[in-house]
């Protein structure tokens, strides 16, 4: 079941990129699509891994992910744009570490791609072994702040997409 959903999702995919539904394509999408599951996501074979109803929550909660990543890229061009024309100083650039908490890999690697898609922040490094991520900014002056910051963005806006 999880399989089928997941290939269907995927069927779904490739015909929206091609927009086409000649069965040519369906078909050519569903060998690709079950070529890569087969490759990637073995538990979908097995019945491990998120039922097809999590899937559908994830799926669900995406739109308000990518408006959360949205308004954060925005806010980030008016902050640089703001120290670049000299409108906000520049006093404090530096790193700041960043726990990692409950995130999954796949969770860590969706913040980093969110935070480092927001001008201002870039993903420098994540240390497994301390279970942080190193983050540059470009206000450190407060990294409790910042801190803060991004555990609310993940509980709010991306644990329910990306946990």
């Amino acid at each position: 079941m999880r399989f089928a959903l997941a290939l269907l999702l995927l069927v779904g995919i490739y015909a929206l990129t091609l927009a086409s539904l000649d069965p040519l394509d369906l078909l050519t999408g569903a060998v690709l699509g079950a070529a890569l599951l087969f490759a990637l996501r073995t538990d979908l074979w097995t019945g491990g891994g998120p039922s097809p109803a999590a899937y559908v929550r994830r799926v669900l909660a995406f739109p308000r992910f990518a408006a959360a990543v949205l308004w954060e890229v925005l806010l980030g061009t008016w902050r640089v744009s703001a120290t670049v024309v000299g409108r906000r100083p520049l006093d404090k650039p530096g790193l700041v570490t960043i726990p990692i908490g409950e995130r999954t890999p796949t969770g860590v690697a969706a913040s980093g791609l969110a935070l480092t898609l927001a001008p201002g922040e870039c993903l420098v490094d994540v240390d497994w072994e301390e279970r942080v991520m190193l983050i540059h900014v470009l206000d450190a002056g407060d990294p409790e702040a910042v801190r803060h910051h991004l555990a609310d963005f993940y509980e709010k806006h991306q644990r329910a997409v990306f946990p």
